[in-house]
Parts: C-alpha cells; structure tokens; sequence
C-alpha cells in the first residue's frame, strides 16, 4: 500500500500562504525504513525533504507531510536504548521539579511518551503520571512495565478527555517531538485546555540556529517538519491564549531549546532569555531567504568535497563502506549522492544488521566486517560519533584502512 503525502499551502503556526522555498534537499524514502531480505523486492517511495520559510512569522517548515501513521505507528526506536538520552531526562526532572515545585500527586502528562523513560523520574518523586504516544507495542510495554500510556497522538479531544477523567495538570511535557506534528495548532489547543491556572508546558526542539551553525542537515528527515526558531513560536503560543516564558538552550541533539510556556496571564514571570534568544536571531537574520541560500552553498561544497574523495578511491578500484544506519544517514546518503558507492554500511548495533537501508537497499552488516574484507575507506555517515567510532576501531585504521568524516568539513584520518 502506498503511503499517503500531503502537501500544505499555509504556514503550521500562522497559516500565512507566503511561504518561500530556501533549503531544497534530494528526496528520500523515510529515513529510518531499514528492511529485510525477504522485502527487498518492495519499491520505496521517495518524497521531498525541501524546507519552506514563512515570511508571515519567520517559521522554517516542510509542506509535504507524510502520513503519521507510516511514521510513528510501528516505531521501533525506545528512549531506554540510549543511556545518555536517559540521564538526560533525569537532570531534566530533577530541573523541573524544582524550578516548578508541583505538589506530591499532581499530573504530568507527556506526550510522545515513548517508553517512559522521562515520566519514571516523576513518578518516582510522587508524581501521577500519564503518558501519550503513538507507537503501539512502545505504548503497551510502557503500560505493563507501570507507566500508564494511552496509544495515540495527543489533541485536543483527547486532552479534554484526560482532564474529564483524571483534573488538570500540573507539568505537560513533549520532548523531540513538537517538530514532528502537522496540527500545532490543534495540539495548543489541547494543552490550553489541559493546563492548570498555575500549569506549564515544556518541550524540547533543535534549534534552527543550532542545525545552521553546526551543519547538522542531515536532522533533516520527514519525521521533523518543523525547524523551531524562539520568535515564530512566541507569537504562535500567544494566539493560543499561551505565553512562552523562558527558553534556555540545551546542548542535546546537536543543538536545542527547552521552552515553558504557562497560559496567558499565568503566575510566573517573563524571563529575559526569550528576548535574548529572539535578537539573537534577528541578528542571525533567520527571517531571511538570503541566510538559507548561503546555508545551502556551505552544504553543496561539503558534498562536492566528498564527491571527490569518492571518486578518486573508486577511479583506483577501491572499496568503500559506510559506518552508521540511522534515520539521518539516509538524508546524507541521499543528498550527498552516496547510494551506488558504498558496499555495505557498518553498524555497532546489532538490531540494525542483516537489515537493508532505505531506497538503496545497501546491506547493514556487523563491524567484523571492516576486519575482514578490509575496505579501502570508510565513510562516517554518523559523523557526529566520529571520534568515539574511530577511537573505537582504532585496529581498522591500523590495518591500512581510513576513516572519511564528511561533516561539518572534510576529513580523512
């Protein structure tokens, strides 16, 4: 069955139609549709990954939306798999309980839940806890492992739903995933209405200076359609009767911000992060076409540089691999035209092998690889890892072979 793709004419946070094309990108099938042999014969859609700028409010966005239910409902990433992301959600508990001092049996509902991993640091502080999320199997193993979870995406009616049943709430959390939802609108809606008088919203986003500054394109997948800048996001709580009170950037996901956002008039005060954040990015000119043309250029010569170290090892007859199947790799595989050069991608995680990656169907395999068929280079598509991954397999290097980072510059080591 085809996957079902939309494709917007207004902006997700004001609806303006003056929308500009400033960052186009090769298309790509979904990013993180990994699949196996006995699905090889399936042909994988590409759809486009071209981001918009609004020129109504500044907000930076992809039009073409692929069906959610394709994207999220048989999910298979889990917070828990990642330990640093664990221990990220735990100094961010700690923060918020003590930032927001919520009285022991309060609700803290998050949404876009996942497994828990967040809600677990609240329950353990005497918190009710509730989570929302899409994934199904991710939602029913929440559940049973006592992080009650509702499986489906959060909005407005089911907002109303939760107060109805279980009152108001104290802390209402999204974490990596206010980027990812068509219908903002209906989602600040829905936290609008579930909010306690003295209730707050906070959310986690990469930040769009952040994504430009450390070139971190490759973020850049159908799951994320938005690309959050602090100014669009004041105005769009604020014709939701909501205000963005405090917006602190954080150093997760190659770059983010935490937002609070309190209903209108709320108790707590203003603080002067958000006017900071917001000449920081009139300054950084975000609200311009011109900055993402010259975005775009500083990509274009990073693949043109990697396009020739490619190209001289195969014109010497080498072999290349690649190191690193995520959703992420599939955006540079693409757009850095990488497809028919490598031989395999070389993955430390095990669920990942034997797998195919999207499109391409260029096979996942295990690292003994690079030992015994002794590829000439490989390229890490993963290049954030790069140091941990080189250092790690210090012994390939060793053998002969190379390592190519391709980003944020070029670097053969």
């Amino acid at each position: 069955m085809a996957t079902r793709v939309s494709r917007r004419n207004d902006c997700r946070l004001c609806n303006s139609w003056d929308l500009e094309l400033v960052l186009p990108l090769a298309p790509t099938p979904i990013g993180d549709h990994y699949v196996p042999r006995d699905r090889l014969g399936e042909v994988q859609e590409t759809y486009p990954l071209d981001l918009y700028l609004c020129h109504g409010c500044g907000h930076v966005q992809m039009l073409d939306t692929v069906d959610p239910e394709a994207l999220f409902g048989d999910y298979l990433y889990v917070t828990s798999s990642s330990p640093g992301l664990v221990e990220h959600f735990r100094k961010y508990a700690d923060d918020l309980l003590d930032r927001l001092r919520p009285l022991p049996g309060s609700l803290v509902v998050e949404f876009g839940s996942n497994d828990g991993s967040l809600l677990r640091f609240f329950q353990a502080q005497g918190m009710r806890v509730l989570g929302v999320d899409p994934a199904r199997a991710i939602a029913e193993r929440a559940t049973q492992n006592g992080i009650e979870t509702v499986p489906a995406f959060f909005t407005s009616g089911l907002a109303r739903q939760i107060r109805r049943e279980r009152g108001p709430a104290a802390l209402i959390t999204a974490n990596n995933v206010f980027a990812h939802a068509d219908n903002l609108t209906d989602i600040a809606d829905g936290i609008h209405d579930l909010l306690a008088s003295d209730g707050v919203f906070c959310f986690e986003v990469s930040y769009l200076v952040d994504l430009m500054d450390n070139m971190v394109f490759d973020s850049i997948y159908h799951e994320h359609l938005c690309y959050h800048s602090v100014k669009p996001l004041d105005t769009f709580f604020r014709r939701h009767g909501l205000e963005l009170i405090d917006a602190a950037h954080v150093g997760t996901k190659g770059g983010s911000l935490r937002c609070t956002v309190q209903l209108a008039g709320g108790p707590r005060p203003l603080t002067a992060s958000v006017g900071r954040l917001i000449a920081l990015e009139a300054q950084r000119r975000l609200d311009q076409a011109d900055t993402f043309h010259v975005f775009a250029a500083r990509i274009d010569r990073a693949k043109q540089a990697v396009a020739r170290a490619v190209h001289d090892l195969r014109r010497q007859g080498k072999m290349i691999a690649g190191f690193g199947a995520s959703v992420t790799t599939t955006t540079l595989i693409y757009h850095f035209d990488l497809g028919d050069k490598l031989s395999y991608i070389v993955d430390d995680n095990s669920a990942r092998h034997n797998l195919y990656s999207p499109g391409h169907h260029i096979p996942v395999v295990g690292p003994q690889a690079m030992y015994e068929q002794k590829p000439a280079s490989v390229v890490i598509l993963a290049w954030r890892y790069a140091e941990p991954i080189m250092k790690k397999h210090q012994a390939y290097r060793e053998q002969g072979g190379q390592f190519i980072v391709p980003l944020p510059a070029l670097k053969v080591a």
